[in-house]
């Protein structure tokens, strides 16, 4: 039987009738930040903007060369409806491809696009389960072929090929990689083809915070679904790791899956965008952000996947005020206000010279003698925060700080 290192480079060489390797290019910001060698496939430069066109492109050569041009069928908000589409177009292959009623224009825009007119785009359900089951169904009923994102071994064959890409461009096998993780198509396949091409990397695993369905899986033994996903990072919130590649996956351990938290993620982001240029979506940046958490890795060769760049710049406000958040530059207080003359500008007078107001709004009045107010700040240090809540303290000011009460922020903020 062929292993899967030689099946895998069969689909990469079929893979350049569609585009050439994504670079693998050494970074000298975030190598001289961690003493380390870090290298980062570009994967966010494919025609699609993410890794999923591999996947997509494979299983569908596959079943083209057996069967002839199909009908085929997926459910996607985002990257692998990209992929699907632009296969479908290369193929000359009918497709139908199913979205959720919120998924934004600009996605349904670029999909359409991709498929050129090989595709025709369904709107249904609020939520991806119920898209999910629309497109299951509709295969079953018009006998076409639904591609699943992660679940199939095709696509897990062909998202493998960014492994064998970056083994030919470094020329060695690197000491460590870091993988993000959604589904788990592209983290099994990378660990199936390590252990055969390059068993002495170390890998280690990515998740969002609020979606860590690989975590969850390898403490209990099994895939597991999360009783709630934080959807903010949409590229990898997946409630549950797919069955096939937890298959593979399950042999690591649980602490190989590092956590990165979303309002962290947007830092990353930024950085990679003001320092490097380079625009990631969160799911694409979730490689570079656990970077902080693998302990000492100074003098080692390290390769971060940054998985995808379809990032939509009406975003940027939001993860510009994660980022901030993280960082201690900015939180919201609920503040208890007394309600006579001069109060207001006794509280301004304790504002330090480079904290800044950026939201001011009367709630309600909570008692005859004091309101509530919203109120969020900006500063230029994280300890300026610190000293205003002291001096606010000594005033005898009453305050709540909301900025990480999730409920509260959701509602007021």
């Amino acid at each position: 039987m062929e292993n899967f290192a030689a099946s895998v480079r069969q689909a990469e060489l079929a893979l350049r009738d569609l585009f050439e390797p994504t670079p693998l290019q050494k970074n000298d910001h975030l190598s001289a930040k961690y003493g380390a060698e870090i290298w980062l496939k570009r994967e966010d430069l494919t025609p699609v903007r993410s890794y999923k066109l591999r996947g997509a492109f494979n299983a569908m050569r596959k079943i083209v060369a057996t069967r002839g041009t199909g009908h085929f069928v997926c459910a996607s908000a985002g990257n692998h409806a990209q992929g699907i589409a632009y296969a479908c177009r290369h193929f000359g292959a009918q497709g139908t491809i199913f979205m959720p009623v919120t998924t934004p224009r600009q996605k349904i825009d670029k999909t359409r696009i991709f498929g050129g007119g090989a595709v025709e785009i369904v709107l249904t359900g609020d939520y991806f389960d119920q898209t999910l089951a629309a497109a299951q169904e509709f295969a079953r009923q018009q006998d076409a072929i639904f591609l699943s994102p992660f679940d199939d071994p095709d696509i897990i064959e062909g998202q493998a090929t960014v492994g064998h890409e970056l083994l030919e461009q470094l020329g060695t096998a690197p000491d460590l990689m870091v993988i993000p993780v959604g589904g788990g198509g592209l983290s099994s396949g990378l660990a199936r083809l390590m252990a055969e091409r390059a068993p002495g990397t170390e890998l280690r695993f990515s998740e969002p915070e609020g979606g860590t369905s690989l975590r969850a899986a390898l403490q209990a033994g099994e895939p597991v679904t999360l009783p709630t996903v934080d959807n903010f990072v949409d590229g990898a919130a997946v409630a549950r790791i797919g069955a096939l590649p937890f298959q593979e996956l399950s042999r690591f351990a649980p602490d190989q899956v590092l956590a990165a938290p979303e309002d962290r993620i947007c830092r990353t982001m930024l950085d990679m965008l003001n320092v490097e240029g380079i625009v990631l979506e969160p799911a694409g940046a979730l490689a570079i952000d656990v970077l902080d958490d693998l302990g000492d890795i100074r003098g080692k060769r390290v390769v971060c996947i940054c998985s995808g760049g379809n990032f939509d710049f009406e975003r940027l406000p939001e993860v510009k005020e994660r980022a901030q958040r993280f960082a201690g530059l900015k939180r919201y207080f609920v503040l208890r206000l007394p309600q006579r003359p001069g109060a207001l500008r006794d509280f301004l007078e304790l504002l330090g010279p480079d904290d800044d107001i950026s939201r001011f709004e009367y709630l309600k009045k909570s008692a005859r003698n004091f309101g509530s107010v919203l109120i969020g700040i900006e500063t230029s240090r994280p300890e300026n925060m610190a000293a205003l809540c002291d001096r606010l303290d000594a005033k005898g000011f009453g305050y709540r700080d909301i900025t990480h009460d999730q409920i509260l922020a959701e509602l007021l903020i």
